[in-house]
Protein backbone atom coordinates (compact mmCIF):
# COMPACT_ATOMS: atom_id res chain seq x y z
CA UNK A 1 0.00 0.00 0.00
CA UNK A 2 1.58 3.66 -0.97
CA UNK A 3 1.80 5.77 1.78
CA UNK A 4 1.09 9.79 1.12
CA UNK A 5 4.11 11.43 2.35
CA UNK A 6 1.70 14.56 3.27
CA UNK A 7 -0.30 12.97 5.81
CA UNK A 8 2.66 11.84 7.16
CA UNK A 9 3.90 15.26 7.91
CA UNK A 10 1.70 16.55 10.30
CA UNK A 11 2.97 19.72 11.91
CA UNK A 12 3.90 18.73 15.25
CA UNK A 13 4.54 15.38 14.46
CA UNK A 14 7.59 14.93 12.71
CA UNK A 15 10.76 16.05 12.84
CA UNK A 16 14.04 15.73 10.33
CA UNK A 17 16.74 14.02 11.13
CA UNK A 18 20.40 15.38 9.90
CA UNK A 19 22.87 12.68 10.11
CA UNK A 20 26.31 14.22 10.33
CA UNK A 21 25.51 17.21 8.01
CA UNK A 22 27.95 18.92 9.92
CA UNK A 23 32.00 20.29 9.48
CA UNK A 24 34.33 17.73 10.58
CA UNK A 25 32.07 15.11 8.24
CA UNK A 26 31.07 16.70 5.20
CA UNK A 27 31.45 20.40 5.41
CA UNK A 28 34.66 22.63 5.34
CA UNK A 29 36.73 20.49 8.13
CA UNK A 30 35.81 17.28 6.79
CA UNK A 31 38.14 14.77 8.03
CA UNK A 32 37.34 11.79 5.26
CA UNK A 33 37.79 13.37 1.94
CA UNK A 34 36.25 10.14 -0.17
CA UNK A 35 32.54 10.81 2.42
CA UNK A 36 32.85 14.56 2.04
CA UNK A 37 33.02 14.08 -1.78
CA UNK A 38 30.53 11.07 -2.63
CA UNK A 39 27.97 13.73 -0.19
CA UNK A 40 29.00 16.55 -2.75
CA UNK A 41 28.12 14.60 -6.05
CA UNK A 42 24.89 14.00 -4.39
CA UNK A 43 23.89 17.54 -2.75
CA UNK A 44 23.76 16.18 0.61
CA UNK A 45 24.27 19.70 1.78
CA UNK A 46 22.18 21.45 -0.12
CA UNK A 47 19.20 19.24 -0.10
CA UNK A 48 19.52 19.06 3.45
CA UNK A 49 19.00 22.62 3.76
CA UNK A 50 15.99 22.42 1.39
CA UNK A 51 14.57 20.16 3.56
CA UNK A 52 15.34 21.93 6.87
CA UNK A 53 13.44 25.09 5.19
CA UNK A 54 10.90 22.94 4.67
CA UNK A 55 10.40 21.61 7.52
CA UNK A 56 10.74 24.83 9.84
CA UNK A 57 7.95 26.42 7.56
CA UNK A 58 5.49 23.93 8.04
CA UNK A 59 5.49 23.20 11.57
CA UNK A 60 8.48 20.40 11.91
CA UNK A 61 11.49 20.25 13.76
CA UNK A 62 14.75 19.93 12.62
CA UNK A 63 17.52 17.92 14.80
CA UNK A 64 20.98 18.43 13.97
CA UNK A 65 22.62 14.72 14.83
CA UNK A 66 26.17 15.47 15.47
CA UNK A 67 29.24 12.94 16.11
CA UNK A 68 31.44 14.15 18.76
CA UNK A 69 35.05 14.21 17.51
CA UNK A 70 36.70 15.55 20.63
CA UNK A 71 39.89 14.90 19.85
CA UNK A 72 40.40 13.84 23.81
CA UNK A 73 37.76 10.79 23.46
CA UNK A 74 37.10 10.23 26.66
CA UNK A 75 35.33 6.74 26.72
CA UNK A 76 35.34 5.95 23.26
CA UNK A 77 34.40 3.39 21.63
CA UNK A 78 37.75 0.75 20.76
CA UNK A 79 35.42 -2.23 20.02
CA UNK A 80 35.33 -2.03 16.03
CA UNK A 81 37.83 -1.62 13.25
CA UNK A 82 36.08 1.95 12.46
CA UNK A 83 36.40 3.27 15.77
CA UNK A 84 40.50 2.46 15.75
CA UNK A 85 40.81 4.11 12.40
CA UNK A 86 39.31 7.13 13.27
CA UNK A 87 41.82 7.24 16.37
CA UNK A 88 44.75 6.43 14.23
CA UNK A 89 43.62 9.62 11.51
CA UNK A 90 43.43 11.67 14.51
CA UNK A 91 46.93 11.38 15.44
CA UNK A 92 49.04 12.05 18.58
CA UNK A 93 48.93 15.83 17.82
CA UNK A 94 45.13 16.00 17.38
CA UNK A 95 44.36 19.92 18.46
CA UNK A 96 43.08 20.52 21.56
CA UNK A 97 38.88 20.73 21.56
CA UNK A 98 37.16 22.72 19.17
CA UNK A 99 33.61 22.83 19.51
CA UNK A 100 33.68 24.85 16.24
CA UNK A 101 34.24 21.15 14.65
CA UNK A 102 31.00 19.92 16.37
CA UNK A 103 28.39 22.38 14.65
CA UNK A 104 26.23 21.81 11.55
CA UNK A 105 27.35 22.88 8.43
CA UNK A 106 26.07 26.53 7.99
CA UNK A 107 23.86 26.35 5.28
CA UNK A 108 21.54 23.89 7.45
CA UNK A 109 21.35 25.47 10.21
CA UNK A 110 19.31 28.04 11.69
CA UNK A 111 18.11 29.12 15.35
CA UNK A 112 15.81 27.51 16.81
CA UNK A 113 17.29 23.85 15.48
CA UNK A 114 17.64 20.85 17.78
CA UNK A 115 21.49 19.66 18.58
CA UNK A 116 21.58 16.12 19.41
CA UNK A 117 25.12 15.42 20.09
CA UNK A 118 26.54 11.69 19.91
CA UNK A 119 29.50 10.95 21.70
CA UNK A 120 29.48 6.89 21.02
CA UNK A 121 27.31 4.73 19.22
CA UNK A 122 26.79 4.05 15.47
CA UNK A 123 23.59 6.47 15.09
CA UNK A 124 22.22 8.66 16.64
CA UNK A 125 19.45 6.79 18.79
CA UNK A 126 22.63 4.56 19.95
CA UNK A 127 21.62 5.40 23.72
CA UNK A 128 18.18 6.19 23.10
CA UNK A 129 18.37 9.73 24.37
CA UNK A 130 17.29 10.62 21.22
CA UNK A 131 14.40 8.47 21.02
CA UNK A 132 12.92 9.86 24.44
CA UNK A 133 13.27 13.44 23.51
CA UNK A 134 11.26 13.12 19.80
CA UNK A 135 8.55 11.26 22.25
CA UNK A 136 8.29 13.56 24.63
CA UNK A 137 8.08 15.99 21.76
CA UNK A 138 5.02 13.95 20.58
CA UNK A 139 6.97 13.18 17.61
CA UNK A 140 6.14 9.66 15.52
CA UNK A 141 7.58 10.60 11.75
CA UNK A 142 10.97 11.12 10.93
CA UNK A 143 12.77 12.46 7.92
CA UNK A 144 16.19 11.10 7.72
CA UNK A 145 19.04 12.73 6.17
CA UNK A 146 22.76 12.85 5.57
CA UNK A 147 26.04 10.28 6.25
CA UNK A 148 26.22 8.05 5.23
CA UNK A 149 24.90 5.08 4.16
CA UNK A 150 28.06 2.51 5.09
CA UNK A 151 26.76 2.84 8.60
CA UNK A 152 25.02 5.69 10.46
CA UNK A 153 22.23 5.99 8.27
CA UNK A 154 21.14 1.93 8.19
CA UNK A 155 21.58 2.03 12.10
CA UNK A 156 19.45 5.46 12.27
CA UNK A 157 16.82 3.95 10.42
CA UNK A 158 16.50 0.52 11.70
CA UNK A 159 17.17 2.49 15.04
CA UNK A 160 14.17 4.28 14.39
CA UNK A 161 11.62 1.43 12.36
CA UNK A 162 12.35 -0.62 15.80
CA UNK A 163 10.98 2.21 17.70
CA UNK A 164 7.66 2.08 15.45
CA UNK A 165 8.36 5.48 13.84
CA UNK A 166 7.66 6.06 10.50
CA UNK A 167 10.78 6.53 8.28
CA UNK A 168 10.92 8.59 5.06
CA UNK A 169 14.57 8.99 3.77
CA UNK A 170 15.41 11.69 1.32
CA UNK A 171 17.31 9.88 -1.52
CA UNK A 172 19.23 12.86 -3.08
CA UNK A 173 20.15 14.05 0.68
CA UNK A 174 21.72 10.98 1.81
CA UNK A 175 25.22 9.45 0.69
CA UNK A 176 27.86 6.73 1.12
CA UNK A 177 30.97 5.22 -0.74
CA UNK A 178 31.46 4.13 -3.06
CA UNK A 179 28.18 5.20 -4.90
CA UNK A 180 27.37 1.50 -6.35
CA UNK A 181 27.20 0.23 -2.72
CA UNK A 182 24.95 3.38 -1.61
CA UNK A 183 22.61 2.64 -4.55
CA UNK A 184 21.99 -1.11 -3.26
CA UNK A 185 21.87 0.15 0.31
CA UNK A 186 18.99 1.51 -0.98
CA UNK A 187 17.46 -0.19 -2.79
CA UNK A 188 17.96 -3.65 -1.06
CA UNK A 189 17.97 -2.87 2.54
CA UNK A 190 16.28 0.34 2.82
CA UNK A 191 12.99 0.38 0.68
CA UNK A 192 11.79 -2.71 2.51
CA UNK A 193 11.52 -0.68 5.63
CA UNK A 194 11.20 2.83 4.91
CA UNK A 195 9.75 5.28 2.37
CA UNK A 196 12.33 6.57 -0.16
CA UNK A 197 11.32 9.91 -1.63
CA UNK A 198 13.54 12.81 -3.27
CA UNK A 199 14.05 15.82 -1.86
CA UNK A 200 11.44 17.59 -4.36
CA UNK A 201 9.03 14.89 -3.08
CA UNK A 202 9.32 15.69 0.78
CA UNK A 203 9.24 19.20 0.67
CA UNK A 204 5.67 18.77 -1.64
CA UNK A 205 4.32 16.94 1.71
CA UNK A 206 5.35 18.95 3.83
CA UNK A 207 4.25 21.89 2.52
CA UNK A 208 0.83 23.49 3.60
CA UNK A 209 -0.34 24.41 0.25
CA UNK A 210 -0.77 20.89 -0.61
CA UNK A 211 -3.73 19.46 -2.00
CA UNK A 212 -6.49 18.72 0.46
CA UNK A 213 -5.43 21.53 3.17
Amino acid sequence: MAIDIGDLLQPGRAALLLSEVQRSVIGDRARLAAMAEAAAEVGVIPNSARLASAARDNGGTVVHCLASIDPQRFGRNTNARLFMASGRRKGADAPAYDPQYDVPCPDVWAEGDVVSLRHHGLNPMADSQLDHRLRNAGIDTVVVAGVSLNIAILNLVMEAVNNAYQVIVATDAVAGYPTSYAEHAMANTLLPIATLATTQEICAGWSRDRVGE
